[in-house]
């Protein structure tokens, strides 16, 4: 039975963004994007790149449009794994289990980027695929938990202290590989890949350690996907009959196209836009990296302060504000290292605030319930589409235009619209039961 507010289950929870949180910054930031760009692009003598075509299912694409099209393919079957497994979670009472499942199959997939080979890049690309599959729907369990281990006046703070261990973890690993590359050579950056595996693994067993399994009655049986989909439907109808729920939720999707799509292309637009031909300079790409995630550290606590003081609504007003600011800011004036760097530490700031606030807002307008992987698959799907959206807006301008510096002015279109829908979402609601009363606006 979990013990709600206490602090050693709350802190334990928190840990699993120290584990997961190495994938996104190692697999989707730094380390495997620079590996990627690096091994499907051809190179004249002087290590200038000459082509960055890649034939791909028989297409000849720019090999970031064929990065952006795969991970947009994992999102898409996140969105159609989540609603059903969730509610087969809930109903069976396995949430753990469905944790752990994807944790597994994230890592492992994570560590079998260890040989990834140009050569057969449609095989090499389903390791990809899967740990970018095993990553986020594991993040619809560990999230459902949050409104379950911590009440509404503790999520924000324990939100962001979750994002600030993430953050804080994933950069000691990348130190740690970035190091070993470094130090020892180009050709141990495979093994950053199978570092960041079993990182993700052993870590986790700090969570998995407080998290109780099963204890529910409804057993699993041969209509347990019908189950499940009975269970999401229930939690679709209150949602639809919701209007806070079902306005924050729009608001979501809108800016999380933007959010999400700038942490998944941030470091490919800088090797094609900012550190190009004299400019050239990997190191200067981990530099930004590393600024990013220090500065998210901060900016998490920052913005959860602000949410305390003025409200969740306002403060995240005030973040996608800046998020419009930072995407102008690219498309003008963002051609030199110093200038990304200036860059990078105001969406450092900005993203922290911004990734934990989302969370804790949406747990706190939820009712009382045993229905959470359900509610918070709603969230992750909501999500996902917005990052599918926004992941094939960017690689259909690229291929238009030939540049992705023009995929920018698409970001700031979604930032605005998310900024916009804020101003519908009710401050209060009276509203029908799930299983208790919602009673803690935001």
């Amino acid at each position: 039975m979990i013990k709600k507010g206490d602090k050693k289950t709350m802190n334990r929870w928190a840990f699993y963004d120290w584990a997961n949180s190495v994938y996104p910054l190692v697999i989707s930031t730094a380390i495997f994007p620079i590996f990627y760009s690096s091994q499907t692009s051809q190179h004249d003598a002087d290590g200038n790149v000459i082509s960055d075509m890649v034939s791909f299912f028989g297409y000849n694409l720019p090999n970031t449009v064929v990065y952006e099209y795969v991970v947009a393919a994992s999102f898409l079957m996140v969105c159609i794994l989540s609603p059903l497994l969730s509610g087969v979670a809930d109903y069976s009472g396995s949430k753990k289990r469905f944790l752990q499942f994807f944790c597994y199959l994230g890592a492992i997939s994570t560590a079998s980027l260890y040989f990834f080979n140009p050569e057969h890049l449609e095989l090499s690309m389903i390791a990809l695929f899967l740990g970018s599959l095993g990553f986020w729907n594991s993040l619809v369990f560990y999230n459902a938990y949050l409104p379950e281990v911590a009440y509404p006046e503790q999520q924000d703070k324990l939100s962001a202290k979750g994002f600030s261990l993430g953050y804080a973890g994933a950069s000691i690993l990348l130190i740690i590989c970035l190091a070993m590359i470094m130090g020892i050579g180009k050709h141990l950056t495979v093994y950053a890949f199978v570092l960041t595996g079993i990182w993700w693994i052993a870590f986790s067993q700090v969570t998995y350690s407080v998290l109780p399994n099963s204890q529910s009655k409804n057993k699993i049986t041969g209509r347990i996907l019908g189950d499940g989909f009975r269970e999401l439907k229930k939690v679709g109808q209150f949602i639809r009959k919701t209007r806070r729920l079902k306005s924050y939720l729009l608001s979501f999707f809108l800016f999380s196209m933007g959010v999400q799509t700038v942490m998944l292309i941030a470091v490919l637009f800088a090797k094609k836009e900012v550190f190009v031909g004299e400019n050239a300079n990997d190191a200067g790409l981990i530099i930004a990296v590393m600024l990013i995630q220090f500065i998210a550290i901060p900016g998490a606590f920052a913005f959860s302060w602000s949410a305390k003081k003025i409200g969740n609504i306002k403060t995240l007003g005030i973040a996608l504000f800046i998020w419009c600011l930072c995407c102008s800011y690219a498309y003008l004036f963002v051609y030199d290292e110093l200038n990304f760097y200036i860059l990078a530490s105001i969406v450092g700031f900005v993203m922290g605030g911004t990734q934990s606030l989302s969370r804790s807002t949406y747990s706190k307008y939820l009712p009382e319930t045993k229905d959470t992987a359900s509610f918070f698959s709603f969230y992750d799907i909501t999500e996902k589409v917005g990052i599918v959206i926004g992941m094939v807006s960017v690689g259909l301008l690229e291929s238009s235009f030939g540049s992705m510096r023009t995929s920018v002015l698409a970001l700031i279109v979604f930032f605005a619209l998310g900024f916009i829908t804020l101003f519908f979402i009710p401050k209060d609601e009276e509203k029908g039961t799930l299983n208790a009363p919602i009673t803690d606006p935001v």
